[in-house]
């Protein structure tokens, strides 16, 4: 559940006055340059954590966010599946770990997961549309910053100790995952933090055939074949993953180091015989001095450095490898007020170098050096008004690497722009309105750039181009935010107008291989885009304590949440849509609370979508139907949350048209996950 549902209301007078109770929207958002609350966010932002976390905690990144309003998920399988952020997916979306670049290769295909687990996540936020005055190129339609515990930033009395432990089966899969962390103080300022996670699933069931109606109309098959049904072979899954830490805190700041092994491998859906087997090797820095200089409240810095690597191997032998080396760093000084602004400035360093060897090698080696500086102020123009603006400057040098196969060197270099400015009018404690005008440019990728060859998991034959220039954008978001009455929530709209948008595009071309393959050719080039869209998040509080109930007594609450997003893209150019965009979702649920008891019924609809572009098929809508309950009481100092969960329990059809594999691979069929999760 996102973050803008609503706490526990703490006032109501027996008349029903709704606008006494204040359901505060106070979740503080990392990602925010001055870590403001929601409700103080020009930006449109949702944070998951706590119980919604756990009960919403899925194998990948993707399916976990999925309910977030205008995310969708890229459902590659349980293993690989990415966010999807107002129909922007792959290289526009930033996936962050504490704000800091994952140095992977979720982003170059859709069949690579992403490299970590979320198990023991505290947090994760999403910033919808462009966060590039923060975090870059890459984040020109979004970001998601997975937050863990893993630096110890705070100090802890000699022999404390906390931790948690956590495990859960699933039916759909005869899947389980565990997981623990434990954490304490060594005295002198001295803190540890450990963790780890192991998850597995088998081939998960399906409610029936696996290719849709559209295209097996397309595809028949020969004369006395069967569809295939029931499961969806070579979809297992196994990882693990361990880290381990050490912070240093005193009263004027702190310093810690993480170290961190994750280990996964997956059946890819889209071949039988095909699987990936991922490592990744991750050390991560943090820091920060308070009131280091005068007027400077907190100078921080981050740094993490990756060693990735993952093989695929097909019929049992190694075919193709991908490998990513980098690192990432960020220092950023916030200082108090200064004639009035408010503000942070700051400093960042990305490299990656990248390549993929081996038979289906599709792109030259190649290395991504971006080097920025950026600040955002904000003014208090009133007691009800506050004024937020910013600006990026990026330097990004592209080069691919001299190839026997792909040629000679090539380099390209790009100077990006960022800004954007907002203000957020809230006239008292019920209401808020935010506007936010924002300018982005993004770089082409190396992959958009130098790519020529054959790319199975999308069964296309890629061809970049070297002469591709900055894609920009220029867009606005309006918000409208209550946090008191009988109802919360947000309701919002947004419009974005690219130029030079970057799409992967079909020529009508095939190319056949030396091995006979046949592939449909596909070529990166510049379009004009829009995209215009809304999200709405809200909670009817229909049952509430009475002002004067007893505090020990257990409190009944009854909630109606309503999410729903839209988003429409099409090129500019032409007025055709673009490819893979989502259709309209709409989530009700009811959710009643009785001490320490809460139990949810849900609805999520998906619409159809007949809007496609070259190559689609249209795909069906769908309705699922899920329930939970979940128990949480004390035991001495500890805290249990015991929790059963029923997934699609009408064993409903439904496919993601967000998904290269929706006509391939349906979602899940019916399930059941029971677990718990102990805190101490």
């Amino acid at each position: 559940m996102p973050a803008l549902a609503a706490q526990t209301p703490h006032r109501h007078d027996p008349a029903h006055n709704h606008e006494h109770e204040v359901i505060p929207l106070d979740e503080v958002i990392i990602s925010a340059p001055l870590n403001r609350p929601l409700y103080q966010q020009a930006q449109a932002a949702s944070i998951m954590a706590s119980q919604a976390l756990n009960l919403g905690n899925e194998p990948s990144i993707g399916q976990t966010l999925s309910r977030v309003p205008g995310v969708s998920s890229s459902f590659f399988g349980p293993a690989a599946s990415r966010p999807i952020i107002r129909g922007l997916e792959g290289d526009r979306i930033k996936v962050l770990q504490n704000g800091l670049y994952t140095v992977d290769a979720s982003s170059a295909s859709p069949d690579h997961g992403v490299s970590f687990d979320v198990s023991n996540l505290k947090s994760i936020e999403v910033v919808r549309g462009p966060a590039t005055l923060l975090y870059g190129s890459n984040a020109i339609g979004g970001v998601v910053n997975a937050i863990d515990g893993r630096i110890v930033d705070e100090e802890l009395e000699a022999g404390t100790i906390r931790g948690s432990l956590g495990s859960r089966f699933s039916s759909v899969d005869n899947g389980h995952a565990s997981s623990f962390m434990l954490e304490g103080g060594l005295g002198h300022g001295l803190a540890f933090h450990i963790e780890g996670f192991t998850r597995a699933a088998e081939d998960f069931r399906v409610p029936g055939e696996l290719r849709s109606k559209a295209f097996q109309e397309m595809n028949p098959l020969p004369a006395g074949d069967l569809e295939q049904r029931d499961v969806v072979t070579n979809s297992y899954l196994r990882a693990e993953g361990l880290s381990g830490g050490l912070s240093y805190v005193w009263d004027e700041g702190f310093i810690g180091f993480s170290w961190t092994e994750y280990h996964s491998r997956y059946g890819s859906p889209a071949a039988q015989d095909v699987f990936i087997d991922m490592n990744q090797t991750r050390l991560d820095v943090r820091g920060a001095f308070y009131h280091l200089l005068p007027k400077v409240k907190e100078l921080s810095y981050r740094f993490a450095w990756s060693d990735y690597e993952h093989t695929e191997f097909e019929g049992g032998q190694d075919n193709t490898v991908f490998k990513n080396d980098g690192y990432d760093l960020r220092i950023e000084a916030k200082h108090e007020k200064v004639a009035g602004l408010e503000g942070v400035v700051g400093i960042q360093s990305e490299l990656s170098n990248f390549m993929i060897s081996g038979g289906e090698a599709f792109m030259p080696p190649s290395s991504t050096q971006s080097n920025a500086i950026f600040f955002f102020e904000e003014l208090s123009a009133s007691d009800k008004l506050r004024l937020q603006f910013g600006g990026r400057y990026d330097r990004i040098d592209v080069q691919a690497v001299n190839s026997d196969v792909f040629g000679p060197a090539q380099e390209r270099g790009f100077d990006n722009l960022s800004g954007s400015i907002g203000a957020v009018f809230a006239p008292g404690d019920t209401y808020s309105a935010a506007f936010t005008l924002t300018y982005a440019e993004r770089a082409p990728t190396a992959q958009e750039l130098f790519a020529n060859g054959v790319h199975a998991a999308t069964n296309t034959f890629e061809v970049g181009n070297p002469n591709l220039g900055l894609e920009s954008s220029i867009g606005f978001d309006v918000n409208l935010r209550k946090r008191t009455g009988w109802v919360t929530g947000a309701i919002g709209g947004y419009y974005t107008r690219y130029n030079s948008f970057i799409g992967l595009l079909p020529t009508g071309a095939v190319v056949v291989t030396p091995d006979g393959d046949v592939f449909n050719q596909f070529v990166y080039r510049s379009v004009d885009a829009e995209f215009i869209g809304g999200e709405i998040e809200a909670q009817f509080h229909l049952l509430h304590p009475l002002e004067g109930t007893d505090e020990d007594a257990p409190r009944t609450n009854l909630h109606w949440e309503v999410r729903a997003d839209a988003v429409r893209a099409r090129n500019a150019e032409t007025g055709t849509s673009l490819p893979r965009i989502p259709p309209f979702h709409l989530t009700n649920a009811l959710v009643f609370q009785r001490g320490g008891l809460t139990a949810r019924l849900e609805g999520i609809y998906a619409g159809p979508q007949d809007r496609l572009a070259a190559n689609e098929l249209p795909t069906d809508s769908y309705f699922l139907v899920n329930a939970s309950l979940n128990y949480q009481f004390k035991l001495a100092r500890t805290t249990c949350d015991l929790f059963i969960k029923g997934m699609n329990l009408t064993d409903a059809e439904a496919r993601e048209h967000t998904s290269f594999l929706k006509d391939q691979v349906p979602l899940p069929g019916r399930g059941l996950v029971v677990g718990f999760r102990t805190t101490f």
